[in-house]
């Protein structure tokens, strides 16, 4: 055995996963299922690659979200709520679509062509939006500055490009985050400690990026134009995507394996046909493929929540079970392992719309904070001034803070107090850094009803133009936000990913996007009921074309009583919560929750 981990260790393991699942090395062989050499730099070389392109896309996507709101009011000339609604439906739709992507990545195209792919499609959405800018007959209009009435081919090209980008996002993020987390084998005990780790320093990196979108972009829409800015974001996504191809042959590929959503129709089916028959005894009477088997997954072990599912694996005859396996359908008998995948998805929906409302917060931080930080004094120091947008890196600055604070100090510690591999459970950790929405929203009321005061008080004087409070009083509340991405999002990337069956990694992925996407949706919806019902209850809504006359504080007060009522459900269902229970490879008995405990 220790023979068999070394060679596993220094990459020379068969299969990964375990031995179950179908990997291969390399994508240009024939995929028999076969996994050649691991390259001796190990897997941190072939995640390089993957971080690298992270990084690109990163850039391009804040870099383009964090000042879409400024574009959508100074160059479009819409007012605030239409550029709240028109920036959350772009976000949105950006991070719904790697539901999509994800599922065609895991059933039939696989990750690698899927990224590599989805990439080229964001190079011509970004291409797109140069041109825009460059090209005379579709620019906004002859002034830079500030268009009264642009251009119609302007607005079609504009957002068709924008739209590319989201479609590109639909098969780059789902498929890229997990095609690195991928490179680790969770049945190597060093490989995945490591993978653990990898969830942590990929935000790091995405980190970076956003720093670098929401400063140097920002900066070059501001003081250079938007046309130089989409130029070296085309140019910068463009040579990463050459960075990726050239790490190809570093690669683990986990191969696809059909639609991951017919085995739980199927469970489903069986369930119903069999909905008479009586419970078995005991649960290992229930039909499993034997361990002595090649499978395709890891098996899992039985669960008695949602126990109507399990008669979708009751033997209906004492035949043998070779006899049983050459005689019934997957329509009509199902595995244990099926059946629980099948638990497992239904089992993350609740957590999943307890976890919107988290998204509806993160919403505001690229709408009403950007609009806020627009009417106030940018001046950081004497004589020094900075893009409005640009405020948005002290969340990402937050967020650095609390990754690698929870990552050096918070998981050695836990691990030493609790003694397991973890440190806390997944939801734990989501729900810790869901207290930091309701920080956070509460902060930006306070802030924003100070802002309104002396807003009142400039203007009587017969001030106009930004008030003299400074950009800075936003920052507690970007930073309280960015520490709770560090815990919240983190934790929803590493639970999507480990708690989806094996076979839909990439979509599992693509759930924890969808969080951020509906959220904006939801955020798009609030508004809508919030700004009809206090126009017809008070006579004034809450969202006016004039921010100083408008009451963005009692919606923050909104947002924190929203958060703070889901907490309390969130933390309902998350102390009820069955992890993924995998069986161990050793000891046959053993089934442990997969790194969660």
């Amino acid at each position: 055995m220790e023979q068999e981990m070394e060679r596993r260790e220094r990459g020379h393991g068969e299969e990964g996963e375990g031995g179950d699942e179908k990997w291969v090395h390399d994508s240009s062989v024939d995929y028999k299922g076969r996994v050649p050499p691991r390259a001796s730099t190990g897997v941190w070389k072939a995640a390089s690659f993957i971080i690298t392109i992270e990084l690109s896309e990163r850039l391009s996507y804040f870099g383009l979200a964090t000042d879409l709101f400024n574009y959508f009011s100074k160059v479009l000339n819409q007012d605030s709520k239409t550029a709240a609604k028109n920036v959350n439906y772009w976000i949105g739709v950006t991070t719904v679509m790697p539901l999509l992507g994800g599922f065609l990545a895991d059933a039939y195209t696989g990750q690698f062509y899927t990224v590599l792919l989805s990439s080229i499609i964001y190079v011509m959405g970004l291409s797109l939006l140069t041109m825009s800018q460059f090209i005379p007959r579709l620019k906004p209009c002859s002034n830079r500055k500030h268009c009264g009435h642009p251009r119609k081919v302007h607005e079609v090209v504009f957002f068709l490009g924008m739209y590319c980008v989201s479609l590109g996002t639909g098969g780059h993020k789902p498929c890229l985050e997990s095609f690195g987390a991928d490179q680790f084998d969770d049945n190597h005990p060093v490989e995945r400690k490591k993978k653990m780790s990898y969830f942590n320093w990929w935000n790091f990196a995405l980190c970076c990026g956003l720093l670098a979108g929401v400063t140097v972009i920002v900066y070059v829409d501001e003081y250079v134009g938007w046309g130089a800015s989409y130029l070296i974001l085309t140019s910068c996504m463009a040579f990463t995507i050459l960075t990726f191809y050239a790490g190809k042959r570093f690669y683990r590929y986990r191969l696809p394996e059909g639609s991951p959503l017919t085995p739980m129709l199927q469970v489903l089916v069986a369930a119903i046909a069999k909905r008479n028959l009586p419970y078995p005894s005991n649960p290992d009477l229930l039909y499993e493929v034997p361990k002595s088997h090649k499978s395709k997954g890891r098996l899992l072990c039985h669960t008695n929540k949602l126990r109507f599912l399990d008669k979708a694996a009751i033997i209906e005859d004492k035949e043998s079970l070779q006899s049983v396996e050459k005689k019934q359908s997957p329509w009509r008998l199902a595995t244990v392992t099926k059946v629980e995948e099948m638990k497992l998805v239904l089992n993350m929906i609740p957590i999943w719309f307890t976890t919107l409302t988290f998204g509806l917060c993160v919403a505001q931080a690229t709408t009403f904070f950007i609009k806020q930080s627009d009417t106030m004094n940018l001046e950081i120091i004497k004589d020094v001034s900075i893009p409005s947008a640009s405020i948005y890196s002290i969340s990402a600055v937050g967020m650095i803070i609390s990754v690698t604070i929870y990552e050096k100090i918070l998981v050695p510690l836990l691990r030493r107090a609790t003694g397991t591999e973890r440190g806390i459970k997944i939801l734990q950790r989501i729900g810790f850094g869901m207290i930091f929405s309701v920080l956070s929203m509460s902060t930006a009321a306070l802030v924003e009803r100070k802002r309104l005061r002396v807003a009142e008080e400039e203007l009587t004087g017969g001030k106009t133009g930004p008030v003299s409070m400074s950009v800075l009083w936003l920052a507690p509340q970007y930073l309280i936000l960015g520490f709770g991405d560090g815990f919240t999002l983190v934790g929803l990337q590493e639970y999507f990913y480990g708690q989806v069956p094996d076979s839909m990694r990439s979509l599992g992925i693509a759930f924890y996007l969808s969080v951020i996407g509906v959220g904006n949706f939801y955020s798009s919806l609030l508004i809508t009921v919030v700004d009809h019902a206090t126009e017809k209850s008070n006579g004034t809504s809450w969202f006016r074309k004039d921010l100083n006359k408008s009451r963005l504080d009692n919606f923050y007060w909104l947002l924190a009583a929203m958060s703070g009522l889901n907490l309390c459900v969130f933390v309902f269902l998350a102390k009820r919560y069955s992890y993924k229970s995998v069986e161990g490879r050793v000891v046959v008995a053993d089934c442990e929750e997969n790194g969660v405990s």
